[in-house]
């Protein structure tokens, strides 16, 4: 089994000065930026020059979570919100070859699965510590299977 590291998530309560602050401050370049309007709120994806050179790729990007470099996800919520016990740190993201097989690997070990992957693409787990890790199938979602497609969230993720 094998697990890519993806990116790093942090909510930020000032997308434009948090950008100046990664672009200026540690040389990051914004490879995407995509808005929900549905959802109010705008995901913006950084990486430093070093690795976009590495991948040869060419921001901006239309699915950054395959361009297979290391990034920081900025999530800036459009109603504002106070961030209090860490919630402006958001997660851990980890590409794994068969979430199916991940969950159930983490599962055998103990590890409650917060968010199980109903649809064959994302789930959730939180380590000892509490820090959220998403798991994302790579390549899209798989097909849905039990007991997976019909299982509840467990706690928060």
């Amino acid at each position: 089994m094998q697990f890519e590291y993806l990116h790093t998530m942090i909510r930020v309560s000032d997308l434009e000065s948090t950008l100046k602050f990664f672009s200026e401050g540690f040389g990051m370049v914004e490879v995407s930026r995509k808005e929900n309007e549905a959802g109010r709120f705008t995901l913006s994806f950084l990486a430093t020059q070093a690795d976009i050179d590495r991948a040869g790729i060419t921001p901006p990007l239309e699915s950054p979570l395959r361009a297979g470099i290391p990034m920081v996800e900025l999530t800036w919520n459009w109603d504002p919100e106070t961030y209090d016990g860490g919630r402006n740190f958001g997660h851990l993201a980890y590409m794994v070859d068969d979430i199916y097989e991940a969950v159930e690997h983490l599962q055998s070990l103990g590890v409650t699965i917060n968010r199980p992957p109903r649809d064959g693409y994302m789930a959730f787990v939180r380590t000892p510590d509490n820090i959220s890790i998403e798991l994302l199938q790579k390549g899209g979602p798989k097909p849905p299977k039990e007991p997976w497609a019909s299982a509840e969230n467990i706690g928060t993720w």
